[in-house]
């Protein structure tokens, strides 16, 4: 197996591993994982063009660093941030998991339908044991 990874899948893999990287930060809040997050931006970043060996793609960085500050603080507008990143997560899986970091109000699966209706005539007519 070959250790070069072809352009398409490392940028899906890097994208992933960018997504899964903000998850954990949401789940742990550790800033060591903040700082991954971050790390994996930057690298994101470096793949844009450059001027005065400087990228001029920002925005995995300004994205990372919004996401963050608002799973730290949450309030109104860094909710409408997790919203917005949440809707660009297209793995369905995914999805649910950081939904349910942020706590999102996500529509409810009941696994329990309607009560159980108790049928008290169920014996009747029966003989009773002696």
């Amino acid at each position: 197996m070959s250790s070069k990874v072809p352009g398409g899948e490392w940028h899906a893999k890097t994208l992933r591993a960018w997504q899964l990287a903000i998850l954990r930060f949401a789940v742990t809040l550790d800033n060591a994982d903040r700082l991954a997050v971050l790390a994996i931006a930057s690298e994101i970043d470096r793949l844009g063009p450059q001027h005065d060996s400087r990228p001029a793609f920002g925005f995995f960085r300004r994205t990372s660093a919004e996401l963050c500050a608002a799973i730290l603080r949450p309030n109104e507008l860094s909710s409408t941030v997790l919203r917005q990143h949440l809707a660009r997560i297209d793995d369905d899986r995914l999805k649910r998991v950081f939904g349910a970091a942020i706590e999102t109000d996500q529509p409810k699966v009941s696994l329990v339908g309607k009560p159980i209706k108790r049928d008290l005539g169920l014996w009747r007519g029966l003989s009773s044991p002696g």
